[in-house]
Order: structure tokens, then sequence, then C-alpha cells
């Protein structure tokens, strides 16, 4: 599955995880991508990966 929303770009963010004794380690944190049938420019359907803030508000249109 994709690792990017294909509407807003959003994807992996880096940092680290930091222990009670401050020891640090890298962590990725991806957002939540759910592959979705849209509704197309032409009406036709679409098959996307999007994140559910996308879906939540409305930026797609989905298709059941």
């Amino acid at each position: 599955m994709a690792g990017t929303c294909q509407i807003c770009g959003k994807g992996a963010l880096s940092g680290n995880k930091v222990s009670h004794a401050n020891n640090k380690s890298k962590k990725v944190s991806k957002p939540n991508i759910q592959s979705v049938r849209a509704l197309g420019p032409h009406g036709s359907h679409v098959r996307m990966h999007v994140c559910t803030r996308c879906i939540r508000s409305g930026k797609v249109k989905k298709v059941d």
C-alpha cells in the first residue's frame, strides 16, 4: 500500500524515541492510509490511497 496520501501528500514523520535514561533511538510515525474507491474526474471509479483526515473532511467523494 502507498506510504503517502494522494490528496494532501501526507507521509511518514521521523523523530527520536527517548527513554527515561535519555537514550535516543529513531522512530517513524506513519499516517493512517486507507485504500478507497473514489469518484474520478469523469465520473469513473478510481482506487486511491488516502489518509483518514481527508476522508473525514470530505476531500474525497467515497463510493460504496
